[in-house]
């Protein structure tokens, strides 16, 4: 009965009830998903397996906050990207030395290439944020979640042709928008 229920349906139950068995469903419908996103953008097994345990957490404690402007799914990959992202982050900015270690055995970083990755990111979250939400949603329920034409013209109510066309104006936008500040 429970996994039949909209991923919606399920979260307004546990709300109203808070029995764990609609979270549960929820949880089994999309760890593995959760997982593959982490395993994809971390490419450690270990670290995936606890940035997905972490991210359910997160989404348990939080479920009151989901307002359904979007679709479970799309919340849920979301916080899953962003903490994946926060996470490499810090763990980025956050490198040290074994007291073991002696100073001629550890090669400090210079100017890498990791810091000019980040700066062109931020470059890039610069740009995307003064393009519609609309648009941010469109890109990401495509590149994020992988969802196909059909799935994104149903959300908005469009034709397959006009989501294709908004998807391209959107990269283009996006293109000259972080061409012209890079000048």
């Amino acid at each position: 009965m429970k996994n039949q229920l909209k991923d919606e349906e399920l979260i307004r139950m546990y709300l109203h009830t808070q029995q764990n068995d609609y979270f549960e469903t929820l949880y089994n419908r999309y760890v593995s998903k959760v997982y593959r996103r982490c395993l994809s953008l971390t490419k450690d097994t270990a670290q995936a397996e606890d940035y997905t345990h972490d991210i359910f957490l997160r989404v348990y404690g939080n479920l009151v906050n989901f307002k359904e402007r979007s679709a479970f799914s799309t919340w849920l990959y979301s916080i899953s990207y962003n903490y994946c992202m926060d996470q490499l982050r810090y763990a980025n900015r956050n490198i040290t030395v074994s007291l073991d270690q002696s100073e001629e055995d550890y090669a400090y970083p210079e100017s890498t290439d990791s810091e000019q990755v980040e700066g062109r990111l931020q470059h890039l979250a610069e740009v995307m944020n003064t393009i519609s939400p609309d648009e941010v949603q469109m890109l990401r329920l495509k590149y994020e979640d992988g969802l196909d034409i059909r799935e994104i013209a149903d959300q908005f109510n469009l034709k397959d042709s006009a989501v294709k066309m908004r998807l391209k104006r959107t990269r283009d936008k996006i293109r000259r928008l972080y061409g012209n500040q890079m000048l």
